[in-house]
């Protein structure tokens, strides 16, 4: 039987490549905004909703879906993990201590390093994605940079903290 290398080579590809796609196929997750079951989400103030997409925040690396009214404030804070934010639609303003604050709009990102002080205002109803690298955590400082409890510093933004998801 005389079986050529190139026939053997692209049956193997082909059979590698039906493999991966059928292994796609069982991990996809995917859905739309309008299916989403948001939430209020402890320690974050009660104009913030927001579900888990993928991962587990309090585990390990995740990805967080957000809608915040306009006129929210995020008080100042920080996190464990390096927190990455992509604006899906509206307009917020990041500031961060030491910083020039930035204005993002649809499609805008930042990157905001661990222990990294920074507040989030949503000027133009917000829709966000947020990826942690590790487990979640969340640190509200006052303007010293002295931890305070979360319905301080929510209290300081005319903000309720949300205390339970509902």
């Amino acid at each position: 039987m005389n079986i050529k290398p190139r026939f053997v080579l692209f049956s193997i590809l082909s059979i590698l490549l039906i493999a991966a796609y059928a292994n796609a196929q069982e991990m996809s997750h995917g859905d739309n905004v309008a299916d989403r079951k948001l939430t209020t989400l402890p320690p974050f103030p009660t104009c913030a909703r927001g579900s888990v997409q993928s991962g587990d925040p309090s585990k390990g690396s995740s990805i967080i879906y957000a809608s915040i009214a306009a006129g929210c404030t995020i008080p100042w804070h920080w996190h464990t993990p390096n927190e990455h934010v992509i604006i899906s639609s509206g307009v917020a303003r990041i500031d961060s201590k030491g910083e020039k604050s930035m204005t993002l709009s649809s499609g805008g990102y930042v990157m905001l390093p661990s222990k990294h002080i920074h507040q989030f205002h949503c000027i133009k109803e917000c829709r966000i994605f947020v990826h942690s690298d590790a487990a979640f955590d969340m640190h509200y400082v006052d303007p010293n940079g002295n931890e305070i409890s979360p319905a301080e510093a929510n209290k300081a933004v005319k903000q309720t903290a949300a205390t339970e998801m509902k």
